[in-house]
């Protein structure tokens, strides 16, 4: 283990090089045509920790594990089957299904959007598994034992019920007590939090779990929303702009010292698919800003945790942070291109396009 330029001690090697905690869902996706017209879907299998876990594995080729809740019925068995494809090591608390409601796994539906026409998002998790999962369910010490390079989990899985929030608290003393950096998402979904408690509960929640996280992932709008932080006295000349997060970072590193890196996408939405993209960090004090690329978006859903599991790589590897953040940049981009929520990327795609690549035809 030796200190990176993070200000962060990063193990070399573990059993697992990421283990994260969360909520496996399954998305329904009509793809362009809106949910009031549809007739027919695909089936993604996605949850913001979970796509982690899988980008690192598939893509950049670490070992990885999702610690969750998985219901003994057909619709657990498909999303199973997904998680073993990904190459990611399931850990569950299985949960028996009554054949009528539940408990359930979740059900995110989202139509992709054309154009002008934004897409769109709403949920059915109710009974859901993962909500019922709390402190206690996971011999955390068994999970660790061989060794842990990082652990992460996202403000998702915190907003379900009271007990996530405290199974996340548990997970990251325990992840800390291994060794592992500690990384969340804060990933703020006020129509998540509305039901949970609202702003008020999710600034008290996520201030105590941020306590133990030494990377922050999350824009203007989490830092605002889920930590409770106050907008900056600058104003931003576009989405592009990285001032206002800048600015925004004083108030974390005064708030939470033990914060060593934050970092987050930005997006220029043109229309449905069409974005202009860069990124940003914040690390051990210094400020790098990605290039601005333009994207033609297939399916913008998973980009922020495809950015993530990139900078994650880059800085599990050694890389500087200007690199990590270019290689999460790309990763990001090259995602928005595949249908679904986790990555169809290799790793030589994304290093050659964070040097600049092209999309000239490759023979």
């Amino acid at each position: 283990m030796s200190t990176s330029p993070y200000g962060l001690k990063i193990a070399s090697e573990g059993a697992y090089d990421l283990v994260s905690l969360g909520a496996l869902v399954h998305r329904l996706d009509p793809g362009i045509i809106p949910f009031r017209k549809a007739s027919q879907c695909h089936i993604h299998v996605s949850g913001g920790e979970f796509n982690t876990a899988a980008n690192l594995s598939d893509c950049f080729r670490l070992k990885t594990a999702i610690v969750t809740a998985m219901v003994d019925y057909p619709i657990g068995d498909l999303i199973h089957e997904r998680v073993r494809a990904m190459g990611v090591q399931p850990i569950y608390k299985r949960f028996a299904h009554n054949g009528v409601t539940g408990p359930n796994m979740a059900t995110v539906y989202s139509d992709r959007g054309q154009g002008v026409r934004a897409p769109v998002v709403f949920y059915n998790r109710s009974n859901e598994a993962a909500a019922q999962l709390k402190p206690g369910d996971f011999d955390w010490k068994n999970i660790f034992k061989n060794g842990v390079r990082w652990f992460h989990s996202g403000g998702i899985f915190a907003a379900l019920s009271e007990t996530t929030a405290e199974l996340i608290i548990e997970g990251m003393k325990a992840a800390k007590k291994a060794g592992a950096v500690v990384s969340f998402d804060l990933n703020f979904r006020e129509k998540l939090w509305k039901i949970s408690g609202g702003e008020h509960r999710a600034t008290s929640v996520m201030d105590r779990i941020v306590k133990n996280v030494d990377v922050l992932i999350g824009n203007e709008e989490d830092l605002q929303k889920g930590l409770g932080l106050p907008g900056p006295e600058v104003a931003a000349k576009s989405k592009l702009d990285p001032s206002v997060f800048v600015e925004m970072i004083k108030s974390v590193a005064k708030k939470h010292p033990q914060v060593r890196v934050v970092a987050t996408t930005l997006r220029e939405v043109h229309s449905t698919n069409r974005h202009s993209w860069s990124a940003v960090v914040w690390a051990n004090g210094e400020v790098h800003q990605a290039p601005t690329c333009e994207l033609d978006v297939v399916d913008r859903v998973g980009g922020g945790d495809g950015f993530g599991s990139g900078l994650f790589y880059g800085m599990m590897t050694g890389e500087s942070p200007a690199d990590a953040l270019r290689l999460g940049w790309a990763h990001g981009a090259l995602l928005t291109t595949f249908p679904g929520d986790t990555t169809m990327s290799t790793v030589e795609q994304v290093r050659a396009f964070a040097k600049g690549g092209s999309a000239r035809i490759q023979r």
